[in-house]
């Protein structure tokens, strides 16, 4: 299986990096969604979780390497991977993240900026590895996984993940932003911004309440990365909305502006954690909105277990 998809935004080459996979109950993934509509659309296991994909993207700037998300990382213990049906082993790097970057043809070395959405444990806890190269060594500790990278995120997103409560604190795992804190490495944000030419972010919060896209644009081309304001493409429908969203009707806001954008500016979309679809365009169909142009996700690598 390939780890990597690639295609060009204008002149900038991105490559959709497949991060591993993870499964979290079908419930909570379509919130008031009835079971018997989303089943239809992705089938559950007999625990009801679903499968799903954590993809990252990066993109060659030519300012450098920009990395949008990093996936789980390598620091979580048996129970947690097995509550969230976590296949993400790497078979050369810490992490299938590193093979995805290493089969795009770069190291995490020469990553220059990662760009988080926001920092739930999917899609920061590559943020920062547990360094792989010193197993069972007494000096082994976490470490940012990009050591020359600036991280981008809102401030705003940080704070909130600083201060958590009985709802939020199962997703925000300090191991996965501290690190990052003690090496100096955050470029903290406040509202959209331009990180690069081409590259922005743009506010959608909801899900929570400092989330933000990535928008890439040249040559008259946009794609978006999407990350949890649309997790996968069954997420289209403005009403279908996770069960973990915080403020689900600030969600629904959200989606309903950046999809009219999306649909008027024929803006490619890229799915964070659609199993079987990496990206599409939306267009008007009636009164729903359909993907076309689609782009399908390769299929997932076989875990080696022991």
């Amino acid at each position: 299986m390939t780890l990597q998809t690639s295609f060009s935004v204008g002149r900038l080459r991105c490559h959709a990096l497949e991060g591993g996979r993870q499964r979290l109950d079908g419930g909570a993934m379509f919130g008031v969604v009835p079971r018997t509509l989303w089943k239809t659309r992705i089938e559950p296991d007999e625990r009801n979780r679903i499968p799903l994909a954590m993809r990252c993207l990066l993109i060659e700037h030519p300012d450098g390497l920009v990395l949008i998300d990093t996936a789980l990382g390598n620091k979580e213990d048996a129970k947690f991977l097995d509550i969230y049906g976590v296949e993400n082993q790497g078979l050369e790097g810490a992490t299938q993240l590193e093979d995805a970057l290493a089969s795009a043809g770069f190291l995490p070395r020469e990553v220059k900026w990662v760009i988080n959405t926001h920092l739930h444990f999917d899609h920061a806890g590559g943020n920062t590895t547990m360094d792989p190269d010193l197993e069972n060594d007494p000096r082994r500790h976490i470490r940012p996984t990009f050591p020359g990278a600036a991280y981008v995120v809102q401030r705003g997103e940080l704070e909130f993940a600083r201060h958590t409560n009985e709802r939020t604190r199962a997703s925000y795992l300090p191991h996965n932003f501290d690190p990052v804190s003690a090496a100096d490495r955050w470029q903290l944000l406040e509202g959209d911004r331009q990180i690069l030419p081409g590259i922005s972010v743009r506010l959608t919060p909801g899900h929570v309440p400092y989330h933000q896209a990535v928008m890439i644009r040249d040559g008259g081309e946009t794609a978006v990365f999407v990350g949890d304001l649309f997790p996968t493409a069954a997420h289209l429908p403005l009403p279908w909305i996770m069960g973990y969203d915080l403020e689900p009707l600030r969600t629904l806001e959200s989606k309903r502006a950046l999809l009219a954008d999306a649909v008027r500016g024929g803006w490619r979309l890229l799915f964070e954690h659609d199993p079987r679809i990496v990206s599409g365009v939306p267009v008007q169909a009636g009164k729903a909105v359909e993907l076309q142009e689609i782009t399908p996700a390769p299929e997932p690598i076989a875990q080696v277990s022991g």
